[in-house]
């Protein structure tokens, strides 16, 4: 204890004790809630930050979605590479990217016909 900080001296069934006065707590309880709250508040952070980083997406990073002709199917196919027969690539704009996104959630319910029409599936 620094001698130049005024202190406070008490007996207790603990023994003697001196406190700074300017610790505003008798004991360390203020700090140790401090410190078990910070892991709490920095986990709940990283939960937010990551939240939105998280979702599940359509395809892996290196791939891009295609739509079953006059179907519902999708598949991933590798960038370069044309859609396989009977599949042709989302319209322009329209790409689902993550599932349960706005594009996701409306091509399961339309798809596209042969002369690539959108039409209810």
């Amino acid at each position: 204890m620094d001698a130049d900080l005024p202190t406070c001296t008490w007996e207790s069934a603990y023994g003697s004790r001196a406190v700074s006065v300017w610790a505003g707590v008798g004991d360390n309880r203020g700090m140790r809630l401090r410190r078990a709250a910070v892991p709490a508040v920095v986990a709940a952070g990283v939960a937010l930050l990551l939240g939105g980083c998280l979702k599940d997406a359509i395809c892996g990073s290196d791939d891009y979605p295609v739509l079953q002709i006059d179907g519902s199917g999708r598949q991933c196919v590798p960038k370069g590479q044309e859609p396989p027969t009977g599949f042709t690539r989302f319209p322009e704009g329209q790409v689902p990217k993550h599932v349960d996104d706005e594009w996701d959630v409306y091509w399961r319910s339309h798809t596209v016909d042969k002369s690539g029409k959108t039409i209810s599936a």
